[in-house]
């Protein structure tokens, strides 16, 4: 978000005051997403042969879950590089996946031509979830209505609703997920707030959306309690147990797999591209590059001369954006000035709606506890 503060980069990464507008510095100049990637990280990542260890173990588990059944796990896949890294490596693990996949509407044509490639060549088999068109759109909609950056998350809920809601109906009791501390760390709840918040989401639709949500995944907080004291399913991200380096990834899969690089971060789907690389920067003046590229530098993965050299380039290619500017217009039957209306309208946040955001802060930090206990996975 922007900031009147004056200006101050982090000395480690390139977060600074233009991109988090709450962003905290130490005396060495070194900013509060980097403190906390080094004080969460033994509680989320396990690296080397204590990694295996702990992995060859976790993997037993799950084998002995699913013994008998014709899945022991389920994977989302979206066609992107940590979702089909996570395909690749269950498989040579040995494990029984299902692919579970959100077809939202904005697949781009890589995308689905990724997850056909890759899911065949790996001989796993697919689930596909079809949104409805009308409802979802109706929903994307009243987010951009609501002013807030979070334009995302009907996607993001509906992803985790399926996923949860597939593991139940099967009884598989494990969902394996592309999520991974290493290279997606920083966390800045005014970029992105509210993908497991239904109450957020519900006031969203119910003061911007024209007609009544019947179909559309969702679950609430004690929906999510429910299903993991109670069906005892458990979410774990593997790429959290390795030594997991995303241009080594993007080898391996581009190399063994015939997978195809598209462009960006989340770039597989043509609305987050848009989203990201267009509204974001243009209306609310955050540019999520600078938490990925961020995260790299963390990780080791990346300099900061390279990350700085990187933010002189658009967000993607500005024809690309005119093109998808049009097409996103059309697709969500925003005519004429409308989208620009929508863009001219006063930024706001989740705060200014009904939400749950204290609750799952609490719920996020006992999980983290849990984790360092050793009592949840990674």
């Amino acid at each position: 978000m922007k900031s009147n503060r004056t200006y101050q980069a982090c000395t480690r990464c390139i977060m600074d005051t233009v991109a988090d507008s709450s962003i905290a510095f130490d005396a060495s100049g070194v900013c509060h997403h980097c403190r906390r990637y080094d004080e969460m990280f033994s509680t989320r990542v396990i690296r080397g042969e204590a990694g295996k260890v702990v992995l060859d173990t976790l993997v037993t588990k799950i084998k002995a879950a699913g013994a008998g059944k014709e899945y022991d796990c389920i994977i989302g896949v979206s066609g992107g590089v940590d979702s089909t890294y996570v395909a690749y490596l269950v498989k040579k693990l040995g494990l029984k996946p299902l692919a579970v996949h959100l077809d939202n509407g904005w697949n781009s044509e890589l995308a689905v031509k990724n997850i056909e490639r890759v899911l065949n060549n790996l001989d796993i088999d697919l689930f596909t979830y079809v949104i409805d068109w009308e409802e979802f759109r109706d929903l994307q909609v009243a987010f951009l209505k609501a002013s807030t950056p979070d334009g995302e998350i009907p996607s993001d809920h509906a992803i985790f609703s399926v996923l949860w809601r597939e593991a139940t109906r099967r009884g598989i009791k494990y969902i394996i997920s592309g999520m991974n501390f290493t290279t997606e760390s920083i966390y800045v709840p005014d970029w992105a707030y509210g993908h497991s918040d239904w109450r957020y989401i519900r006031d969203v639709h119910n003061k911007f959306g024209m007609q009544k949500i019947r179909t559309y995944p969702h679950f609430s907080l004690l929906y999510l309690l429910y299903v993991n004291l109670f069906h005892r399913i458990r979410t774990v991200s593997i790429l959290n147990y390795i030594d997991y380096d995303k241009s080594e990834a993007m080898r391996v899969l581009t190399d063994e797999l015939g997978w195809q690089y598209y462009g960006g971060k989340h770039h597989e789907s043509i609305y987050t591209r848009f989203y990201q690389g267009y509204v974001l920067p243009n209306k609310f003046g955050i540019d999520k590059r600078y938490g990925h590229l961020s995260d790299l530098i963390n990780a080791g993965q990346l300099s900061r001369e390279a990350a700085l050299k990187e933010m002189e380039f658009p967000t993607y290619p500005e024809s690309q954006q005119a093109d998808d500017l049009e097409y996103v217009s059309k697709k969500l039957c925003l005519k004429g000035r409308a989208f620009e209306e929508i863009m001219a309208l006063p930024s706001k946040t989740f705060r200014n709606y009904k939400n749950s955001f204290g609750l799952v802060n609490t719920l996020k930090s006992i999980a983290n506890r849990l984790r360092a206990a050793g009592i949840y996975p990674k």
